[in-house]
């Protein structure tokens, strides 16, 4: 086990290196809608990239209803594994919708041996959500 003072350094150094591996700006809450925001997840257990709209329910449901009449699209031309889930629980009990992939691998931040992978997949992930972000924003949010 580490301590809380490792796990954050090796959470640092994880994200330092990815950064350095994969030198990019990333959208995540530069996204210009209210709410909408795109975020990366990586833990003991799991990896996984985020769309996730957190505003007042209404903006929410106008929102999740444009990306459900997308949701072909991201399927079947940029991300075949997305997960849309239109009531998910944070674990403060905050309701959000979100859609996402899971790495189907077991990893965990504290094992480096785990890290290329993890990086390959988020850049892989990510920049195929963004792609997708850029070319149908003006449909999301005309």
């Amino acid at each position: 086990m580490f301590s809380k003072e490792e796990s954050r350094q090796i959470r640092q150094l994880f994200w330092t290196s990815f950064g350095k591996s994969f030198p990019r700006k990333w959208i995540l809450y530069n996204t210009k809608i209210k709410g909408f925001s795109f975020k990366f997840h990586f833990d003991n257990r799991t990896a996984a990239v985020f769309l996730d709209l957190e505003d007042d329910l209404e903006n929410r449901i106008n929102h999740w209803e444009k990306l459900q009449s997308l949701q072909s699209i991201l399927v079947e031309d940029y991300l075949p594994e997305a997960i849309f889930e239109e009531e998910y629980f944070l674990e403060n009990g905050k309701e959000i919708s979100r859609i996402h992939i899971t790495l189907d691998q077991k990893v965990s931040i504290h094992n480096k041996n785990t890290w290329q992978m993890v990086m390959e997949f988020f850049n892989e992930k990510m920049a195929a959500f963004e792609d997708f972000f850029n070319e149908y924003k003006d449909v999301i949010n005309p």
